[in-house]
């Protein structure tokens, strides 16, 4: 008798079924359903085509967070965060975020008998962050020039080095971008610039804590000193903010006695974002204010229809709540001491990383990662290639580490750069150091002199 009969197992081949025989469409609808296995499979085989997030040391973006952190993230993918009435666990989670990130940053509203006073909001990372903050100072600017408003032109001042967000803020907003120009052997602002660039229609100066071009710090204290002395003097009054979406939980534990947040007068409002250094999955980030004066009310949105008064100011709506979950483990889990633990840690190995590079005859060292755990280099002579060149060689070994030429005053400088984050130890460190020093041997060989000038996929 045959073997074959009513009770035969089925056989479910995992690539010589479904997947083999009936592609499925890409652009439309499929007309049919599909087995979920199948479908699982197919996605994750084409996600294999992705480069590794963990050896991408382009981003800034946290790649590795705690088994218990993702179980916690994947309970909570479907509460919305903009319910607040209907997830009130989650609500006050995201207010006791708020709080820690304003005491970090020695916010003025926390008082004693109300600990819960912070001004701020949580936000899809620091680009709806900077929008936010951008849209205050522009509503206290008006407020301050009173109804002659309409007939003027708010502008920003800050670097070429800002990221791109802050251009798409003046954009869609109609404020006229003021840029200060870097310079061939200088890559932050200074307050000369700032005091030569405001008027009476500036809404504000942004200062970065950790550029994503080098990450360095730019010098926020002397620039506040500047324009209080100016302030002083009857002139102009204008605030900063500071963009801190890259150093925000970096230096207040690297550099605990550096000021540069709410402990400087001039500074009304940060951004950070959490999917950075705060070492969460993205994407989270917040936005802070001095006090209640610097965010004002009209801004600010009272709904009733998701069930109670809920006050409201952001530019997204409907949100997971598990970002902000996965931010609050972090906080719990790790506190200050767990906190400065980690970015001591990350410091040490792109230092390490830094020394090793300067000792090498090729490389100018921009930033060892003393700042912040950030290591930018540059070719310091003519070798016959480029940095292209090295970024280009560097992807055969599995690393994406970009090259990418500087803002307006020092485009001809073109720079790369390695974002030491958690997970990147300091095995991989040395890992990668050895792959450097081979790459440079063959092109020392080869001399493909900028080959791969024009084919870079980075954009920064």
């Amino acid at each position: 008798m045959s073997p074959r009969g009513n009770n035969a197992p089925q056989v479910a081949p995992a690539y010589t079924g479904r997947l083999a025989m009936a592609p499925v469409p890409s652009l439309r609808l499929p007309d049919d359903a599909m087995d979920p296995d199948a479908a699982y499979r197919f996605i994750h085989d084409e996600l294999m085509l992705d480069g590794s997030s963990r050896l991408n040391l382009a981003t800034f973006v946290t790649t590795w967070m705690d088994p218990q952190a993702e179980k916690l993230m994947a309970e909570t993918f479907d509460k919305n965060m903009i319910d607040k009435d209907e997830y009130p666990a989650t609500a006050a989670i995201e207010q006791r975020c708020v709080c820690m990130v304003a005491d970090l940053f020695h916010a003025e509203d926390l008082r004693d008998d109300d600990p819960s006073s912070a001004i701020g909001v949580s936000t899809i990372g620091s680009s709806e962050a900077v929008m936010l903050a951008g849209l205050a100072m522009k509503w206290r600017w008006r407020e301050k020039v009173g109804d002659g408003w309409k007939g003027r032109t708010p502008n920003l001042v800050m670097g070429s080095n800002v990221q791109v967000v802050w251009e798409k803020f003046c954009r869609y907003f109609d404020v006229e971008p003021r840029y200060l120009p870097m310079a061939e052997d200088r890559y932050v602002i200074t307050p000369e610039q700032v005091l030569d660039a405001i008027d009476e229609d500036t809404i504000g100066v942004v200062a970065i804590l950790g550029t994503t071009y080098t990450g360095e710090l730019e010098p926020i204290a002397e620039i506040c000193a500047a324009l209080d002395k100016l302030a002083a003097g009857g002139g102009l009054d204008v605030p900063v903010h500071v963009d801190a979406a890259s150093g925000g939980f970096v230096v207040p534990f690297l550099h605990p006695d550096l000021e540069w947040d709410f402990r400087l007068p001039r500074v009304v409002s940060i951004n950070v974002s959490g999917h950075k250094y705060g070492l969460t999955y993205p994407g989270i980030g917040f936005v802070v204010w001095r006090s209640k004066e610097y965010l004002p009310e009209g801004l600010v949105f009272h709904v009733n229809y998701l069930g109670g008064d809920m006050p409201t100011f952001t530019l997204n709506f409907s949100r997971p709540g598990n970002q902000v979950v996965g931010q609050y483990y972090n906080f719990l889990r790790l506190g200050r001491a767990g906190y400065a633990q980690v970015m001591h840690c990350l410091s040490s190995t792109a230092r390490w990383l830094g020394d090793q590079l300067r000792e090498s005859k090729h490389f100018e060292v921009v930033a060892d990662g003393s700042s912040i755990p950030v290591v930018s280099f540059r070719l310091k002579g003519d070798f016959g290639y480029t940095e292209f060149d090295i970024s280009q060689a560097l992807r055969s070994f599995g690393w994406q580490v970009p090259a990418y030429t500087m803002p307006e005053g020092a485009e001809d400088v073109v720079m790369l750069r390695v974002v030491v984050r958690e997970g990147f130890s300091a095995d991989l460190a040395r890992a990668l150091h050895d792959d450097v020093l081979t790459v440079l041997d063959d092109l020392d060989k080869l001399k493909p002199r900028g080959q791969f000038n024009d084919v870079q996929p980075f954009a920064h």
